[in-house]
């Protein structure tokens, strides 16, 4: 297994625009061609499935058992609520579309949202949310329901928790991020690399949720940036990208996260895998580095030898859904005209 030395992810700069377009000198491993493989079967199960296909949609027993990710991040169940029903529905008022987007990111859990606008109609900032969406989500909490999402650890907030209170903690901090005049900021950002910055100078909000954050803004009419233009690779991807490289040869996470995105064409066309667009969008630098974290856990079952701390075990097992998706993206991707299948079967939930 490769030992470089952890950079602080914050300093990471956009990959040059013409970066290599070879591996040499990293020395893939046999992970590196099941990360393709996995690419095409995940994406193969996508369309199978809105297609109307029946189960089990694949011969593979891991991808049968556990649940992944879509290839598309924008694609996955709580990616698609946050861009049809927060992004594109309501005011789209910079300083609403702001608040929107990061109340939703915060929890990423479509429930908490929704019992929001049964309390409150449009969810919308105004001076003294922060003490009347406390109280709902208290009560919430105090039936015994969960408001967090699992899929990302948020910090409570050490010593910044005044209130012992961690969703208070965060409403109390995306207040300040309003009267801070973040959405501006945001607005005026040259780059993605900077909006991300701007994000990351608040407490708890490290460089995962930043970056995680930022590309959900940027799906927003709020940002309009290249998102091959910045990577930040989360702690999964870096292990995935370990597992799929013996050695680095000289370059970052960051620079092998572009190089994959750059080669993607050649690498399925290598290999003899027909792996099915987007609806023409092709992956992009955030959905490369999301399938570096996806083939890391499936990878434990199907490489266990690549494994480190003993890890050989997928704890969430895949389970159907019972809503279906009706897919839409951003307008500005140019991709929805594009869109003929529709879902016929339930889908699951990955997130």
């Amino acid at each position: 297994m490769p030992t470089t030395a952890r950079r602080n992810l914050a300093s990471f700069t956009p990959p040059r625009p013409n970066i290599l377009v070879h591996l040499s000198p990293a020395k893939p491993t046999v992970v590196y061609d099941t990360y393709w493989k996995f690419s095409t079967e995940r994406q193969r199960i996508f369309f199978a499935r809105i297609a109307g296909q029946p189960a089990p949609w694949t011969d593979d027993p891991v991808l049968q058992a556990h649940k992944f990710t879509n290839a598309y991040r924008a694609s996955d169940r709580v990616s698609q609520y946050l861009i049809r029903s927060v992004i594109y529905r309501g005011d789209q008022d910079p300083i609403q579309l702001c608040f929107r987007i990061l109340l939703f990111k915060i929890f990423n859990r479509i429930d908490t949202w929704e019992l929001l606008e049964r309390e409150f109609g449009e969810v919308r900032y105004a001076p003294g949310f922060v003490r009347a969406y406390d109280q709902v989500l208290t009560r919430a909490m105090a039936a015994g329901k969960r408001i967090y999402s699992p899929a990302y650890i948020m910090p409570s907030g050490g010593k910044l928790n005044k209130t012992g209170r961690k969703h208070r903690m965060h409403l109390d901090l995306l207040a300040r991020m309003i009267t801070d005049h973040l959405p501006q900021k945001l607005i005026e950002a040259g780059s993605m690399q900077e909006a991300f910055s701007l994000l990351l100078g608040y407490p708890t909000i490290g460089d995962f949720l930043a970056y995680q954050y930022v590309t959900d803004l940027n799906y927003s009419p709020l940002l309009n940036f290249d998102e091959m233009h910045f990577v930040v690779p989360g702690p999964g991807a870096l292990n995935g990208i370990a597992k799929c490289f013996a050695d680095f040869g000289g370059l970052t996470e960051v620079d092998l996260i572009k190089i994959v995105a750059e080669r993607q064409e050649a690498e399925f066309t290598q290999r003899g895998l027909k792996f099915q667009s987007l609806w023409g969008r092709k992956l992009q630098l955030i959905d490369c580095q999301n399938l570096f974290c996806e083939v890391d856990k499936y990878s434990r079952v199907a490489h266990p030898e690549f494994g480190s701390g003993g890890r050989t075990r997928i704890k969430q097992r895949f389970s159907p859904h019972s809503a279906p998706i009706s897919y839409w993206f951003p307008p500005k991707w140019k991709i929805n005209e594009r869109i003929t299948l529709r879902p016929m079967v339930p889908h699951d939930s990955l997130l």
